[in-house]
């Protein structure tokens, strides 16, 4: 063997790690191997462009637009004086376009379906194979509740408390995004841009001149950039900033230990040969628009941006439909169906062993979302218009991978730390 190359400032690392517990030097060897993986692949990764002669242009139709409604609020659901009604032929495409909405927001998986179909339809449309990969851990989480791990954790009401949580948000970014997408193909369809209904939509004055631009250069960064920024802020008061959401999962404890219960982990499994690997990031504070915004935009990187990860997860989603269920990407430890009854308190077992079961364990039960939660009906938005100011733009620059992407390794030991919690409160109780 070359030890050579397990030296360090004279240090022979292989003798050091055989002082190390093997859970430890298991953890040191995959970082090691973690680490070559990510720079081969991002010796070929490439930047998302953003243009900014574009983003100069959007910030001038913008000025215009937050001068022409200076001291003049209105209703989102209002035209504004230079915005003529909607004719008859119009007004019944809107209906068509919330008909179609309201068909698939019933639920996390019908939403998740919905946006990647729209992805494979229109491929420029980068916005939604994105919403559909982050959509996809949102349904991971709202199982999780319901598996075998997080139950132990989290009683019935915080369960029920953090999926409504889930549920609005998801629901939330549907509902406001997919019209705009709907727009989108109409426009296509009748060969003349129709941005000027997304008022009628309830769409942010934010995205009218965003679509008009996209309709020109087609530059997909720039409008995922936008959908990114938009449907964050959307969200910020009806749901991040919500005094219930606020009470009842932001500011309690519970969730304050998010990263152990890895609600803040976004993955996006990747085929790679025969074997399915994780790319990602940990979103340090859910709390802070800024930080949501900064991550979707390295979420985008990752998927666009590093080649072996673009490819290898549009043949991931396009090959395992999804159903909430982990096992659709990690069937080697998870189970959509229970392979064993559920083991009560003082009878629990460890069964991981990293990224692998250990002999003779039971899989993980990682239920179905149509197992775990009833559809529920999406309440309407509180109205109000978000964009006030331009500073926005200051996220319209050109995005790069971040340096560390991979996820398989930290997944696998954050799993194992969920574990040794429940077991260490079966030994408390």
């Amino acid at each position: 063997m070359n030890r050579g190359k397990y030296r360090w400032n004279g240090i022979d690392l292989l003798h050091k790690l055989a002082d190390l517990p093997q859970e430890t030097v298991a953890w040191v060897k995959g970082k090691a191997q973690t680490v070559a993986h990510e720079k081969k692949l991002l010796a070929a990764a490439h930047r998302i462009p953003i243009d900014p002669l574009s983003v100069e242009a959007l910030r001038k139709r913008l000025q215009w637009k937050l001068a022409l409604q200076e001291g003049k609020p209105q209703p989102l659901h209002e035209t504004t004086s230079a915005e003529p009604p909607a004719k008859e032929e119009e007004e019944e495409l809107l209906e068509r376009i919330i008909r179609e909405r309201d068909v698939h927001i019933r639920n996390n998986v019908t939403r998740t379906a919905a946006y990647l179909h729209m992805y494979r339809e229109h491929p420029e449309l980068h916005w939604a194979f994105l919403a559909h990969m982050v959509s996809r851990n949102g349904g991971w989480s709202m199982t999780d509740l319901r598996g075998d791990l997080l139950p132990f954790l989290l009683n019935e009401e915080q369960c029920e408390n953090v999926f409504a949580f889930l549920e609005r948000a998801n629901a939330l970014i549907f509902r406001d995004a997919y019209p705009q997408l709907l727009l989108y193909r109409a426009s296509l369809q009748m060969k003349r841009p129709l941005f000027h209904l997304l008022p009628l939509l309830g769409v942010s004055r934010f995205m009218r001149p965003v679509w008009e631009r996209f309709w020109i250069e087609r530059e997909s960064g720039l409008l995922t950039i936008a959908l990114i920024v938009n449907e964050q802020h959307y969200i910020e008061e009806r749901v991040v900033r919500h005094p219930s959401f606020r009470s009842n999962v932001l500011d309690t404890l519970f969730f304050q230990t998010q990263t152990l219960l890895q609600l803040n982990q976004v993955v996006f499994p990747y085929v790679q040969g025969e074997r399915i690997r994780l790319a990602g990031l940990i979103l340090e504070n859910f709390s802070s628009v800024r930080e949501r915004i900064e991550v979707g935009k390295k979420l985008y990187a990752i998927l666009f941006g590093i080649r072996a990860v673009a490819e290898g997860a549009q043949a991931f989603a396009c090959g395992r439909r999804h159903s909430g269920s982990r096992a659709d990407y990690w069937p080697h430890l998870f189970a959509a169906v229970r392979k064993e009854p559920p083991r009560p308190r003082g009878q629990l077992l460890e069964r991981l062993d990293g990224c692998k079961l250990r002999p003779g364990a039971a899989p993980l039960y990682s239920p179905a979302l149509a197992d775990a939660w009833k559809d529920r009906d999406v309440e309407p938005p509180d109205p109000g218009d978000w964009f006030r100011d331009l500073s926005v733009l200051d996220y319209f620059k050109e995005i790069s991978a971040p340096f560390s992407f991979e996820m398989t390794q930290e997944c696998g030991f954050g799993l194992k730390k969920i574990e040794l919690a429940v077991l260490a409160s079966d030994l408390i109780v």
